[in-house]
């Protein structure tokens, strides 16, 4: 793992305008890893110590369903977070990842920052305003998607 700057950071997408002293709380616990393809990063139901943020690759979002085993959701690519379970009790993943090709990442330990976060509340207010932001953009094209499956499916619309 490689240390990480503020400069470095300060670039990525996500964090993209955040004040010096916040992106240096960050820059003190994070790091930049490389993932090789085929790589899991976590697992559903396990715990969420960590996040990242993508800076090249993309990882492969999944879900165990019974009888068919691992199905694909979604995908989280360059400039990007990838995990957002980490900040809210239990802190357990609702899916699983797994790297589609060779991944570089800035990652970052959960609980450092929800500490960080607890005693600057200006900080934890910033990081998760930029969270909710992913989290409400995901579940528009969550719901974009269903509603294309279904009309696929040709499931009448409800009046």
């Amino acid at each position: 793992m490689i240390e990480v700057t503020r400069p470095a950071i300060a670039e990525h997408p996500f964090l993209r305008g955040m004040t010096p002293g916040h992106l240096d709380a960050l820059a003190e616990v994070g790091a930049d890893v490389c993932f090789p393809a085929g790589d899991r990063i976590f697992e559903d139901g396990g715990f969420a110590g960590k996040f990242w943020l993508i800076q090249s690759g993309h990882v492969a979002l999944d879900v165990c369903v019974p009888g068919e085993g691992r199905v694909i959701i979604g995908t989280v690519g360059m400039g990007e977070l990838l995990g957002c379970s980490w900040l809210f009790p239990p802190y357990r993943w609702a899916f699983g990842a797994v790297c589609a090709g060779p991944l570089e990442a800035f990652e970052f330990d959960a609980a450092a920052i929800r500490a960080r976060c607890a005693a600057d509340p200006l900080f934890g207010s910033e990081l998760t305003r930029r969270l909710l932001r992913v989290l409400a953009r995901r579940l528009q094209s969550t719901r974009t998607r269903l509603i294309a499956r279904s009309v696929a499916d040709g499931v009448p619309a409800e009046a």
